[in-house]
């Protein structure tokens, strides 16, 4: 009796066990998806922030430009396989400004990150949704620099060659 009962016990362990690494390896593998998914150059088609304490009053701001107009700067990024992006704005005359150079890392469905930009070190992670043309991110933020992060983005980017 007492067998059996190690021979249960040892079989429910390898079995726990055996279930616990598939899922760590799903993970793994989830991460290397976006990871490699990121991989390339961007550019963002429309970008929405709402911005609902600007300057700590009650006035809701909101930001948004869909970047359609043959006029309008378009925001692009490179992102690099060894954890580094470059983003800028280009320019109606193909020119770039206010280009900036981070780094970036990818957890599940998550982008991360780290740059500094206008005198600020800037360190956010955008909820990333792929599309058929690209991805869109999500987040929430102190986009205003008002002290408060409760500034949300939406952000809708395509894939660039």
């Amino acid at each position: 009796m007492k067998l059996k009962l190690v021979i249960i016990i040892f079989v429910f362990g390898l079995v726990f066990v055996a279930c616990k690494q598939e899922k760590k390896e799903v993970k793994t593998e989830e991460k290397q998806v976006l990871q490699n998914f990121m991989i390339g150059a961007w550019e963002t088609q429309y970008i929405k922030i709402e911005m609902p304490t600007v300057n700590k009053t009650d006035s809701t701001s909101i930001f948004e430009d869909d970047f359609s107009k043959p006029t309008s700067g378009r925001a692009q990024s490179m992102y690099n396989v060894d954890g580094t992006f470059s983003a800028w704005f280009k320019q109606p005359d193909s020119s770039k400004v206010g280009e900036t150079k981070g780094k970036w890392k990818t957890k599940g469905d998550s982008l991360y990150v780290d740059y500094f930009y206008l005198g600020n070190q800037v360190q956010v992670w955008y909820l990333i949704k792929q599309t058929n043309t690209g991805f869109t991110g999500n987040t929430v933020y102190d986009w205003d620099n008002d002290g408060e992060f409760d500034d949300s983005l939406l952000m809708k980017s395509k894939r660039i060659k």
